[in-house]
């Protein structure tokens, strides 16, 4: 089961070198040579979308 804290999911995206790139209901995450992650701003995701920003990212 992917993380779905979002706190947790948007400090490993920076620790892995994502760029947060702005965004207005959700943050843009962009990485050279890879799709644009979105992530909402909330407390948590639900585990449909924590699975959506894992496979994105690369984590599954």
């Amino acid at each position: 089961m992917p993380e779905t804290n979002t706190a947790k999911i948007k400090a490993r995206l920076e620790r892995e070198g994502w760029q947060l790139g702005g965004g207005s209901k959700h943050d843009k995450y962009k990485m050279a040579g890879r799709s644009t992650i979105m992530v909402p701003r909330h407390k948590t995701v639900t585990p449909l979308g924590a699975c959506s920003i894992a496979k994105a990212a690369g984590w599954e």
